[in-house]
């Protein structure tokens, strides 16, 4: 997703622009991984430095709603990234738990699950590949 697109999505439901809104958004969109609110908070901070994390963390919630943010849990904290796409691809990711560097996975797993009963109807389902990519692996040895 691009910044516009996020930008457009707030407008098309109602969400007033403002540049705190935009400069989150931008904050994802500059990293390939996900960030914690903090992360986004620290950031943000040099440009609106009275902007409180209640309203970071209001925003960031928002986001999320909308799709414009994926959200993913690692070490136990919420971690927010800036949408793959708009166009309603379904995908999965692969996350490096040492820098956070996200790349998307083809195909689903839920394709050839068949182990969930046939009375019961799936909604929804979350898969993520946790592991260690090739940079933070040369950084390590």
């Amino acid at each position: 997703m691009k910044v516009e697109e996020a930008l457009q999505i707030l407008k098309d439901h109602g969400f007033k622009y403002t540049g705190k809104r935009e400069e989150m958004i931008r904050i994802c969109a500059a990293e390939k991984r996900y960030l914690s609110a903090k992360d986004i908070m620290e950031r943000i901070k040099e440009l609106y430095p009275t902007l409180s994390f209640d309203t970071v963390y209001r925003n960031i919630s928002t986001f999320v709603e909308l799709g414009i943010l994926e959200e993913t849990e690692l070490d136990g904290e919420g971690k927010f990234r800036l949408a793959c796409s708009t166009d309603g691809h379904h995908h999965h990711h692969v996350i490096c738990t040492e820098c956070g560097k996200t790349s998307s996975l083809p195909g689903c797993p839920m394709n050839i699950m068949s182990a969930v009963p046939d009375d019961f109807q799936v909604t929804g389902h979350k898969f993520e590949v946790y592991g260690t990519c090739k940079e933070c692996v040369q950084h390590s040895n």
